[in-house]
Formats: C-alpha cells, structure tokens, sequence
C-alpha cells in the first residue's frame, strides 16, 4: 500500500526521485480520505513549488483540499490525464495518478521525508486517533 522506493511527507504526499527529478501524488491513505476524486486544480509547466505550501487542490464528493509540496523545485510536467480523468488519483495513486514532476531546487529537502515504514506507523497512529491530525 505504501511503496518502499517512495518518500512521504506529514501531509499525505509521495515522491519519487530520479536523479534530479522528482514525480509527486498524494498516498492511498489520502486518497482515501478524500473520497472519489471529481477535479484537480493543476500548477503549470515552470512554476516553482515551495516545500511546505500548496501547489494544487484536489476537489472529492466529500471535501476540498490543498496538495502541499514536500520538496522545492520548477515543475517540469504535469499530469494532464488528471484534467479529463481525476479519479485516477483513486485508482492508481502511486502510477497513473501522479500530479507533478518537478526538478529539484534543494535535494536535502528530501531528508525530510519519512520512509515507507516511518509513514506506515504515522497513518495507523492517525487511524487511532480517528483520522484527526
């Protein structure tokens, strides 16, 4: 549910780095939370994400919400099958419903970020608490 190759931020997100590059989504955990996802809110080719603030919004049949960048860099694609297809963010969180891939600006940003079994424990920890941060 939680790929080991991964990293994850406090906030729901994954990344995976390839070289100086690095795809960016929100977990199964989040995902689920969310609900059946209806529109994302996509950032364009060149702009720069900031670790720590919104970059997109994901709309579901049950909330609206900010999708927070875990690392900082320039965007250099964008998932556009999100536009005509947002429920990919449901069915394939980790593949098809990637959001962004950015260049990164500050790789150390990536010590940030917690393992897959670190991530693991802070969700059932949330699970427990009855999904409340």
């Amino acid at each position: 549910m939680y790929p080991e190759d991964l990293r994850y931020s406090s906030e729901h997100e994954w990344v995976k780095v390839e070289g100086n590059k690095a795809r960016i989504g929100v977990t199964h955990y989040a995902q689920s939370e969310l609900g059946d996802v209806v529109f994302v809110d996509l950032p364009s080719v060149g702009d720069t994400l900031v670790a720590g603030q919104a970059f997109a919004v994901i709309e579901s049949v049950k909330s609206v919400s900010d999708v927070y960048a875990p690392v900082s860099g320039t965007v250099v694609a964008v998932n556009d099958r999100l536009s005509d297809s947002p429920e990919l963010i449901n069915q394939s969180p980790y593949e098809d419903g990637w959001i962004v891939e950015v260049e990164l600006s500050d790789p150390s940003e990536l010590d940030n970020l917690m393992t897959a079994d670190e991530y693991r424990a802070s969700v059932a920890g949330e699970e427990a608490d009855g999904g409340e941060d």
